[in-house]
């Protein structure tokens, strides 16, 4: 498994704070490295995932860690977006994960206070002859900000990281008001 995002890591008092207004929801969750991390944390935490057997695989690591988590099968890409109660996440984590039309299903999901922790690709991801290549996939330059013009921005970033493999990435810690 892929160590964590520095990302992540760095926001952990943030994300614990915020995991006190309700859980935490992992959009895209996979194999679960953010999702068992921020569990051990000791947050409640939901991975939301369209592969069963994964959902299955990281509940039973949970399990065998006592850790408080509950995975749900969902395709984000579906019509109805994020299968879950509005405003009832204290925070959302989304790791290289694009769809953009589930934006406003995530501002709704989130509870007045929660966290929104976005990391994902961008079109220079293209240039580094790894990741996704479709555009669909891929942030344009400041798009990524733009998407949440209902949250106050905590934190922007956008560039390439070097370690632990090539990346052209996006960021952004944004809270919901209220």
């Amino acid at each position: 498994m892929n160590p964590p995002s520095g990302f992540l890591l760095a926001n952990r008092a943030r994300l614990l704070a915020a995991a006190r207004r309700g859980p935490v929801l992992d959009l895209a969750c996979g194999r679960g490295r953010h999702a068992l991390l921020v569990a051990a944390w000791g947050a409640r935490v939901v991975g939301v995932d369209r592969d069963a057997a994964r959902l299955a695989e990281l509940a039973a690591a949970a399990r065998a860690r006592r850790l408080p988590f509950d995975g749900l099968r969902a395709d984000l890409e579906a019509p109805y977006g994020i299968p879950i109660r509005a405003g009832s996440c204290g925070a959302i984590l989304v790791f290289r994960f694009l769809y953009r039309p589930l934006a406003p299903a995530i501002v709704r999901a989130l509870a007045p206070g929660g966290l929104l922790l976005y990391e994902t690709f961008t079109i220079h991801q293209r240039q580094l002859g790894h990741g996704p290549a479709n555009p669909a996939f891929l942030l344009r330059e400041g798009e990524l900000m733009q998407s949440f013009p209902e949250l106050r921005v905590l934190d922007t970033w956008e560039g390439l990281e070097a370690t632990p493999a090539p990346a052209a990435l996006a960021r952004l810690a944004a809270l919901k008001p209220g």
